[in-house]
This record gives structure tokens, sequence and C-alpha cells, in this order.
């Protein structure tokens, strides 16, 4: 999951069949030898890696250990000799550049044409890393390449002279200006209008897809998502937030860029804590217990209230405490009537969930922890018959690897997988999950959205499914963690009584201050607006209110939760951004004599920039794919928080100096037309992937 290698240009996520939309060259594109190098043979370098590889790809591929050893470059290239401390290529042989691939993004292409350099620059290990990135200032254009700094002490050269070499053998005229060297060594690439063109048209082809490739073949995955995760007959609170609301965002990105995504939520519907909650059914409702009655007066709908009540007979009566401790017992070994009890405690917990996943528009498939059950003796059995599971003071474990996982003393750490009374534990239901999860699931990239503070278990259970061959190499296990909610005191989010702020109490509130909000705006715009509207708009921007809060800060910090801020029109927050929908939305029909969206959608326009504006918008806008690409590695959605609001950003400075109704001519008019329309689709495509639903008018 870490950067490619020199292979990273042989491969692509993209399916054969995809559209392939080639940019027109401008006259002022034309390529230009440059420092006495024939143009056709860096035209021949920069086909070399036409088609590399999306840098979402899951898997790796070692550099190229020779020339020799590729029959493409040994025999377009001869071998190469240095003057001064710049390369020189012979052209043996010549063949045009390509068309660049409009499926491809710009800095796929890029990276591609900049590993072939740095191949026949300075051999095939100098292209291991390609150094490129997004550049970190506008007026360094729109990528850099920082390879030259790194290589430098390597070759013993100055960092200019390894810049200038690489920018000999770089061949990227067909969808960059001239590159230029900045500084110790950076070398500054910046699209041509031709190509940006084309990459808005591309997006322009299909509106709600905006040129992002769908994963295919090899590059498709089967991934399962493990979050949201509440225990039964426990009221889900402000902590399990985060993990619903990240890891339902993961969920969505990956499924929009195709791959086959298993939404699990591994609930807490096993454990010691049944046992009392059994035996306080047992005493006031035993028919139904038994079988032969109902429910009666029984109210399940509290089960907070349920667990309380029997919480404190367990602690203040032995006789009750002993008779819970004995249907724990009765429950494991599969009573009916225990299970009788069980299942209607289960089934009353999930109807109040349900509740809250409906409001978040989340969706799950519930897989707890007492459907593996079955496979816990097996996976016992399985450790020891590798040897890995030991007895050690009366409890089997296994012993950890690593040095960051001894003692004071030097000793190995013991993983718990069976306790001294016989009885299973976290540790042993999570090594029977990935293994069911390979084996019968096909997974081949497991995420385990959870809280920071459970990093050191993943490490540890990760580690034991490994060595026991429970998950193979090839298939990715990784832990999401998160930091905690705050209040806007930065201690821990409570109430006044100091509770764990309840989920339902929180989601409500968000929409009784939404209510608030909008209700005070419609007064100050002496605006009237149906009952059914202000319901629908603050519900909507309630929940998105609370989403956005959360996403929009790097998921591994704390956050502090603020009602007032997350609820404003302005500033970073969900409104705005939903505000930023509409009003793009609404600046196209405006100006497009009411035309909607979709309108505009396959259309081929000739775009033009004659204001700095217009083209700084069209470029932020081509970075879609990238971001996706960078989120689908990274796994951090406040990345895309962030490029929704630099394009929110660079479409307020375009419409203010770019008229679109009153456009000097009709091509200018139908170009920013264009800019609008798809800007209004990439906001609503990403509001989408944060699981934020958009309205007409706010």
């Amino acid at each position: 999951m870490r950067p490619l290698g020199a292979l990273a240009g042989v491969s692509c996520f993209v399916s054969p069949s995809c559209a392939r939309w080639a940019s027109p060259v401008a006259p002022s594109a034309v390529r230009q030898t440059r420092g006495g190098t024939p143009a056709t043979v860096r035209s021949l370098r920069g086909s070399l890696f036409c088609r590399p590889l999306a840098s979402g790809a899951l898997r790796s591929a070692d550099a190229w250990g020779s020339r020799a050893a590729h029959p493409l470059l040994a025999r377009r290239l001869a071998p190469t000799r240095r003057l001064s401390g710049v390369a020189t290529v012979r052209a043996v042989a010549s063949a045009p550049l390509p068309p660049v691939s409009m499926a491809e993004t710009a800095q796929d292409v890029l990276r591609s044409r900049v590993v072939a350099a740095l191949t026949a620059a300075f051999g095939p290990d100098a292209a291991a890393n390609p150094m490129l990135t997004p550049a970190t200032k506008a007026g360094f254009g729109d990528y850099q390449c920082n390879a030259a700094l790194s290589l430098a002490k390597k070759e013993g050269k100055r960092p200019r002279d390894v810049a200038a070499a690489i920018v000999e053998a770089l061949d990227v005229s067909d969808l960059c200006e001239t590159p230029t060297i900045a500084g110790p060594g950076f070398i500054n690439l910046t699209l041509t209008p031709a190509y940006v063109s084309g990459r808005l048209n591309a997006m322009l082809a299909d509106l709600s897809r905006l040129g992002v490739a769908k994963r295919t073949g090899t590059a498709a995955k089967k991934v399962v998502v493990d979050f949201s995760s509440p225990n039964i007959a426990k009221e889900m609170h402000v902590g399990h937030l985060r993990s619903t609301i990240i890891g339902d965002s993961l969920c969505r990105l990956l499924e929009f860029l195709g791959h086959d995504v298993v939404r699990l939520n591994h609930v807490g519907d096993w454990g010691t804590q049944f046992g009392m909650l059994i035996q306080l059914l047992r005493e006031e409702v035993p028919d139904f217990v038994d079988g032969t009655g109902e429910l009666g007066d029984v109210d399940l709908g509290d089960l907070v209230v349920f667990y309380k009540r029997a919480k404190e007979r367990f602690d203040a009566d032995p006789a009750f405490k002993e008779a819970a401790q004995r249907e724990v017992v009765a429950l494991q070994s599969g009573d009916e009537t225990s299970r009788r009890a069980w299942q209607a405690i289960c089934l009353q917990s999930r109807i109040e969930f349900q509740k809250l996943y409906d409001t978040l528009g989340v969706d799950l498939t519930e897989r707890g922890e007492s459907f593996y059950n079955p496979y816990l003796a097996d996976v016992i059995a399985d450790l020891e018959r590798q040897g890995l599971a030991v007895e050690d003071q009366g409890a089997t474990v296994v012993f950890l690897e690593g040095a960051q996982f001894t003692n004071r003393n030097g000793d190995p750490q013991p993983v718990i997988v069976r306790k001294s009374d016989g009885g299973f534990n976290y540790a042993t239901t999570d090594l029977a999950a990935m293994r069911y999860r390979v084996q019968e699931d096909g997974a081949q990239r497991i995420l385990y959205v959870t809280d920071i503070g459970q990093s050191l278990h993943f490490q540890q259970v990760f580690q034991v499914a490994r060595r026991a061959g429970f998950v193979p190499e090839e298939v990715s296990l990784e832990h999401v963690p998160f930091g905690l909610v705050q209040g806007e005191d930065g201690k821990k989010f409570k109430t006044r009584s100091g509770d764990v702020v309840k989920l339902k109490d929180l989601l409500d509130e968000a929409v009784v201050r939404s209510r608030s909000e909008l209700e005070g705006r419609l007064a100050a715009d002496n605006r009237t607006e149906s009952s059914e509207y202000v319901q629908d708009v603050v519900s909507k921007v309630g929940i998105a209110a609370v989403k956005y809060a959360d996403l929009k800060t790097s998921r591994t910090s704390n956050y502090r939760f603020s009602f007032d801020k997350m609820v404003m029109l302005d500033g970073d927050t969900a409104p705005y951004m939903m505000y930023a929908f509409v009003r793009t939305q609404g600046i196209y029909r405006e100006a497009g004599g009411g035309r909607a969206l979709e309108d505009m959608e396959g259309k081929n326009v000739a775009f033009s920039y004659p204001v700095a504006a217009e083209l700084a918008l069209a470029k932020i806008l081509l970075r879609l794919p990238e971001v996706l690409a960078e989120l689908e590695r990274d796994l951090y959605m406040h990345v895309l928080c962030e490029y929704m609001r630099e394009v929110s950003t660079l479409f307020n400075r375009f419409y203010e100096q770019c008229p679109v109704r009153d456009a000097d001519s009709e091509e200018l008019k139908e170009s920013r037309l264009a800019l609008c329309a798809i800007t209004a689709s990439v906001i609503r495509r990403c509001l989408d992937l944060l699981g934020i639903q958009t309205l007409d008018k706010i």
C-alpha cells in the first residue's frame, strides 16, 4: 500500500472497454527539441509507461532489475553515456507519442513519464521512487518532482544538474508546458490548457462518475469493513458516532470506486452481562422464558433501564449473582430457554439500533460475536496443532514475536486465547472472524474502524492471524483508528450530569439547533416556507452537520464537538458545503435558461480560459480522481473535505471574476456553464461519499 516502484507503469485500473478521450494539442504545445535531444526519442521514452497503475492499488511490485530484462526498453534505447552529469541517449528506433488517455489521471501519466526519464537518465534503480506530488504552491506549477534531491548524493552531483538530466530525458509536451527547475532542484510541471480541456470533457461525458475509473478485474477487491459495533442491551452513545460515520463514508468511497464491499456490524451480543439480564427476565416473566407465554407487561423498550435494574440486583444480591452466572453457562451450552430470553433482548436492541441507522442513512449487515461461537474451538485446536498456542498459568496463550511485544525482562508477551476457566475472549472471537472473512467471505482487504485505544489489541491479533495462516500475506489487514469526541472545553464529551451523551439525544439536538438557525434566517429575510420544507431541510442539515464536523477532522485526532459552530451557514461546515452546491447549481440553472445539470452531460465543449480563475477552477476539478485514489489507499476522509472546500473557494473566485450569463460570447458562456455543471456535480459527489444528502435550495 506504499508508493509503487518502477512497475507502476505496466498496469491500469481501467477496463479496456473504458472510453479513451484524446486531448487536442494546441499549436503552442507542439514538441520541440531540448538540449539537442531528438523529440522522437523523448516521445519514445514517454510512451514506455503509458498505462500507470492508479495510486490506490493494493499490490506492490519490485523495481526493474535491468534494462535488458525489458524488451521494449532495450529495443527502443541504446546504452546511455553521461557527459558533464547529463545523460544522453542514442535513438535506435522512433515512435510517435500516443494520445494521453483521459481515463488516466494527470498524476498517473506524469508519474509514468518521470519513471521513464529517471530510468533513461540514471538507470532503473533511480526510478524506484519518482517522488511526484501535487505542487505545494500555485507558483510552482501543478505537480513537482523532487527526485533530484535524493539522487544527487548517490550520483555525486549537484541537485540542479541531476534535475537537468531528468528534464532532458523527460517528455511531457503532450500534457505539460516546458518543465522548469526551481530552487535546489525541484522540477515543476504545469498542465497545458489543451490537456485540461480534454480532462474536463472526459468528466462531462458522465457527470455521475466525473472521470473516475471504476476498478475492474484484479484491481476490484473484496473489502470487509467492520464498523459501528455497539453492545446489545446498551444504548448507542457518542463513542459509537465516529466508528459509524467514518465506516459508512469509507464504504461509500470503496463502493463508488468499484470494490465489492461487505458492511459488517460486529455487535457485542455475547458475554457474561447476558446472564444477569436473562435471570431478571426469568424472574419477571418465567412463562415467556419457558416458551409458554408472552412478555406481558415487561417493557424491553428501554433496555438501558432494564440493564441497570439487573446490574443493581447483581451487585446487591448474592443469590441473584449466582443464578446469573449459571445462566451464562446455560446460554453458552445452548439451553433453549436461555437462548429464547437472549434472542428477545437482542431483537429489542436491534430495533433501537436500526432507528439510529435509519436517521444516519447507514446500511449494515449484523454479524455479531455470537455468530463465531461455533468456530472458536477450531481456532484453538488449529493454534495448538501448529505449536503456536501453549498453556501458561492455566490459560491457553500465544506468545508474540518482536521487540515491541516484550516485558521489562525481555520475555515475550502473551495473547490469551482461552481463559483458565475454559472461556473464550475478544482475541479468540477476532481470530475466528478473520479466518471466516478470508475463507468464507473471500476478503482481500479487511478494515477495522475502532477507537485508537484498541490499536495494541489489533497489532497483537493481526500477528497471531498471520503466523497461524488464517490471513495470508496477500490479504490486507488494517486497523482504521480514530480519536475521541471532546466537549468544547477539550474534555470528554458528557452531559451536564456527567453521563455519556446518548447518540439519539445528540442527533435530536443537532436537528433542533438546525431548525433554530434556519428559522432565524427565514425571519431575517422575511421569507416564508412550508412546514414540510422546513422539516426536510432541518433534518438533512442537522444530520449532515454532525457527520461533516466529524469527517473534516483527521480521524486519528480528537475533535471538539460544538453544536453552535457545526450548524452555521458560513465557515467550514456541512450547511456551507450544502449551500455551495445549491448556489453552484442555481447559477448554472439561471444562466443556462433553466437547464438541468444532466443537459450538459455528454457534450464536447470548447473550453477557454481568458481569466486565470477559470483555469485554476478547472485544474482543481480534474484532481478528483487523484484525491479519491489517495483516500482509497490512506483512508483519511478529511482529505475529501479539504478538497471540496478548495473547490468551493475557487468556484467563488471564478464566479466573482467570470460572468456566466453575460459572457462575451456564446462559446465562452458555454465553457463557463460547463465549469458550473462540473463543479456542482463534483460537490454533489463528494457530499454523497460523506453520506450527506443535497438540497435544491436552503
